[in-house]
């Protein structure tokens, strides 16, 4: 039985015992050698002959399944399926499957390494002192600050944590909030428009849809405080990055911090020249606690959909 991986912590030499365990299931199994997502004609390819997928952050189109009949699941190695046609693999009786929950704390994690290093400018002033100058720059704190978190899923949940950590003022937007969960934790429910004209701080953790596509933009950008730091470590096409360049420059943001992007390797963008934007290659999930918990979730979903046994973690039912 012919399996695909393609996720780039997921390679050989880097897989560990995870990747043994796919193994004693099946040696017929083909890499991606690119180190990167891939393109549908990249991807074609190597998906073929294959039964299984295990698929990193490639573009599984309805032309990637129509050139790959022999294929009967596609098992995420994360949560997001935004670049799966869904329709087209119900459609083909592809099973598609993800692994929540286990990349939350990794997420969450990193939204506050970038929130520290706007607020600080550890980047720039990482630089500045390598090169020999002592420069003074005036950060910010985050105690007393508003953060407005947008997406209270698993990884909002740890970002609602951590932000209580520093005393902070924890806001929430989600169409499909819990509110007992809120009323437990001191996170106070608000709608779209309250949470960006309330924040001093946004943080996004939002599938990438038609209603979040460009959700960010200038209009909204508009209606928010002077000098909001937004964070995205979901997916990039929530934010307009041409609306965020023009925000920073005016001043009206105060910072971006950008794990996802609109086109992934991103090409060179004005956002790379302005020193309060901190950017990170997609990053969020690879601890090595995370990456090992996608990895054996993953490789188990598509062992007990090939094997016909019962399976979880279904999303095209």
């Amino acid at each position: 039985m012919k399996v695909l991986v393609t996720p780039t912590s997921l390679q050989p030499g880097r897989g560990g015992k995870a990747l043994d365990a796919l193994k004693e299931f099946t040696e017929d199994i083909v890499f991606n050698t690119r180190g990167k997502p891939l393109s549908e004609d990249e991807l074609i390819p190597l998906l073929q002959e294959c039964e299984g997928y295990i698929a990193g952050l490639d573009y599984v189109t309805r032309k990637v399944m129509d050139a790959c009949p022999k294929l009967k699941v596609i098992s995420r190695y994360g949560v997001g399926y935004d670049r799966v046609d869904i329709e087209a693999a119900k459609e083909k009786g592809i099973i598609v499957t993800n692994t929540p929950g286990v990349n939350a704390e990794a997420v969450g994690e990193l939204t506050f390494g970038l929130i520290h290093s706007i607020t600080r400018k550890i980047p720039y002033l990482h630089e500045q002192t390598k090169a020999g100058m002592w420069t003074r720059l005036t950060g910010t704190e985050l105690k007393g600050k508003t953060i407005g978190i947008m997406g209270l899923g698993a990884i909002g949940k740890v970002v609602a944590r951590c932000a209580k950590g520093y005393d902070m003022n924890v806001i929430a937007y989600d169409p499909y909030i819990n509110t007992e969960y809120c009323e437990k934790n001191g996170i106070g429910i608000k709608t779209f428009d309250e949470l960006i004209s309330e924040s001093n701080f946004i943080s996004l953790h939002l599938p990438l849809n038609d209603q979040t596509r460009h959700m960010i933009n200038s209009d909204t950008i508009a209606k928010m405080q002077d000098g909001t730091i937004i964070i995205n470590t979901s997916r990039g096409g929530i934010v307009d990055e041409e609306a965020a360049y023009q925000a920073i420059k005016s001043g009206k943001l105060g910072g971006l911090g950008l794990d996802a992007f609109e086109t992934e390797p991103p090409e060179l963008s004005p956002l790379f020249e302005v020193n309060n934007v901190v950017v990170t290659p997609h990053t969020g999930a690879h601890t090595k606690e995370a990456t090992e918990n996608m990895a054996y979730t993953s490789i188990k979903n598509l062992v007990d959909v090939l094997s016909g046994k019962k399976f979880i973690h279904i999303v095209n039912e």
